[in-house]
């Protein structure tokens, strides 16, 4: 086992506490023994510098932030805390009636889950929901592997506005809150297990299945896809293999497949990249190919296909890119130039005047 993790059978806690209130440390460590077998080390930080200070240096595989603030604040600091600790598991503590005014208790879990904050406790702290809580940390933690093992679960709040519900299956849960119809958790888990290719494209067959039952009853505006690694590497950048979202359109769903598509195009035009630096031309010329056939109005994966190729030494299979693309844009032709001092294009003077006579 690797320093820092944990197993079910090692069920120590590093937990950090993050609020204004001392009380809730109190209340934690109260509701803690009571937990048969679980202990732990806890730290107490009021301030965001202290909170980013623990995160940093202890690593606490457990987050406690008390919910007594703008929603957006907490929300931020639960963003930087998880980037800082990425192997913690970041709940919520707060009291209902002490929400801020106009905020549902509804919309205040809706909010934080978009932050990283993945479990909520009401104030006073329950033992009965916090062992629940814990036990959800610990079967998430490395070496659980519950992704890999298909183990999911999904909880609809009696808050919820109704049509909502969840349904689980093998390796995923839907959910829905909101919704015209009761029918959509059913139709987006048929739509899933029913589909197949990529898991972003699956998220989209979903997608469409639960506009096709009603979808939102306020109507179509957003929708996104997140996509991350199935293991943490400590670098969050990259473990988030895909993140994108549409915030307001009449056809949000239409919009995101474009930008999958892109997303997709993009990840070829990559691999194609890192061919040509292995000198396989061939195997470059069909990831290019692909990210322009998926995305042909690109003027960029063209002009950067043709970059590469001029230099791997290719520079006759490059000018009708060249061509190409500077006759959609002349603007490319005024770039092509200006990366030949900072070494993004390497040829010789004679063949970078065969390249700009393309544009002509």
């Amino acid at each position: 086992m690797n320093p820092g993790q944990s197993s079910d059978t090692d069920k120590s806690l590093r937990v950090l506490i993050v609020g204004g209130d001392r009380s809730l440390e109190e209340e934690f460590r109260n509701a803690l023994a009571r937990v048969p077998d679980r202990q732990g080390v806890i730290h107490f930080a009021d301030t965001y510098r202290e909170a980013v200070e623990v995160a940093t240096r202890r690593q606490p595989t457990f987050i406690l932030i008390e919910i007594d603030r703008d929603v957006g604040e907490v929300a931020a600091l639960s963003k930087d805390l998880q980037e800082l600790a990425p192997e913690s598991a970041i709940a919520g503590a707060f009291n209902p009636d002490r929400l801020e005014q106009g905020q549902s208790e509804s919309a205040t879990i809706i909010e934080l889950l978009r932050a990283q904050v993945r479990d909520f406790l009401r104030r006073p702290l329950s033992t009965t929901e916090l062992r629940a809580v814990l036990d959800r940390l610990f079967s998430r933690l490395p070496g659980a592997a519950p992704i890999a093992q298909g183990r999911v679960a999904a909880h609809t709040g009696k808050d919820c506005i109704p049509a909502a519900g969840h349904k689980t299956g093998t390796g995923y849960s839907v959910q829905s809150n909101l919704m015209l119809s009761a029918e959509v958790p059913a139709a987006m888990a048929l739509a899933f297990e029913s589909s197949q290719g990529p898991l972003a494209e699956r998220m989209l067959v979903a997608l469409d299945a639960a506009q096709g039952v009603g979808g939102d009853i306020r109507g179509k505006q957003s929708a996104a896809i997140l996509i991350v690694a199935a293991k943490a590497t400590g670098r969050p950048w990259e473990d988030r293999i895909m993140d994108l979202r549409v915030e307001d359109s009449p056809d949000p769903i239409k919009e995101l497949k474009r930008l999958v598509k892109v997303h997709q195009a993009y990840q070829h035009m990559n691999a194609g990249d890192a061919a040509m630096e292995k000198n396989d031309v061939a195997g470059a010329q069909r990831e290019y190919g692909a990210a322009e056939a998926m995305s042909p109005e690109n003027e960029e994966m063209v002009f950067w296909h043709a970059v590469a190729l001029a230099n791997a030494g290719k520079v006759d299979e490059s000018l009708p890119l060249f061509h190409k693309v500077f006759k959609k844009n002349a603007n490319w032709a005024v770039l092509a130039p200006r990366l030949v001092p900072i070494k993004l294009l390497n040829v010789s003077e004679a063949d970078l005047n065969r390249i700009t006579k393309q544009s002509r």
